[in-house]
């Protein structure tokens, strides 16, 4: 079997990117859920067992925080693929065409949609 093409490696560099993107924004989501969920319980007195509940909320907004600190990094990095991506398609086209080209396209295409 013959070695993934720079194409084939670029391609699919933006497409797990992309993805790592789709699964912290999941994960944001679902933790200020559990933000939200967690301020409500304390305005309405719940029950807090242990009496960390505070505490809790704090780490919490904390781990959001941190989630979010990561958006930054990845932008950069997934732009910096796309670049590579793009260039690769290029040269792909002057030569007349490669297998997995269309692939290719077609990740560039999902890359700047989710931008």
């Amino acid at each position: 079997m013959a070695p993934p093409t720079q194409l084939a490696i670029a391609a699919s560099s933006v497409s797990r990117l992309l993805k790592e993107q789709a699964s912290y924004h999941r994960e944001l989501a679902d933790q200020e859920a559990e933000v939200a969920k967690q301020e409500e319980s304390i305005k309405k007195g719940g029950s807090d067992d242990d009496g960390n509940a505070e505490f809790m909320l704090k780490q919490s907004k904390t781990a959001v925080e941190q989630t979010k600190a990561v958006f930054a990094p990845l932008k950069q990095r997934l732009d910096e693929a796309v670049t590579k991506l793009e260039d690769q398609i290029a040269l792909a086209e002057e030569a007349g065409g490669s297998e997995g080209l269309e692939n290719a396209k077609k990740v560039l295409g999902e890359a700047k949609t989710s931008s």
